[in-house]
């Protein structure tokens, strides 16, 4: 369900955030959803508890899940996406980072497109 790449330099709590929304755009988690609880993910994952606390903290900050009081925390059934500027601007320098190591690859723009189309409809998979 989760996915964590122990190599990868982004930290484990953002890796979590992005696994859990990668996980409600496909369809595998959906609205109401109980997620497992933080000290059941931390076990799950093989990681600090405070870790997966402050994931949830920034999902539930986010609308896309909500904690109830002695419930557990659950899939927003009322997220709606928005864009927020500083997540959009770190985006934008991600993608620009990936278009100049494509460019010194070799990687014509057509082929570029392709790749991000690739990827967004395997994303998007249900």
């Amino acid at each position: 369900m989760i996915k964590i790449d122990s190599r990868n330099s982004r930290p484990i709590y953002e890796q979590i955030i992005d696994s859990i929304k990668e996980n409600i755009l496909k369809g595998i988690l959906r609205p109401g959803d109980k997620l497992p609880s933080v000290r059941e993910m931390s076990s799950m994952i093989t990681a600090n508890p405070n870790t997966v606390s402050r994931a949830y903290m920034e999902l539930e900050r986010q609308g896309v899940t909500e904690t109830l009081r002695g419930k557990g925390t659950f899939v927003s059934s009322n997220y709606k996406p928005k864009v927020e500027e500083e997540s959009m601007e770190k985006l934008k320098d991600d993608i620009k980072k990936i278009i100049v190591e494509a460019y010194y690859m070799g990687i014509e723009k057509e082929d570029m497109i392709e790749i991000i189309e690739d990827l967004y409809k395997e994303v998007k998979k249900k």
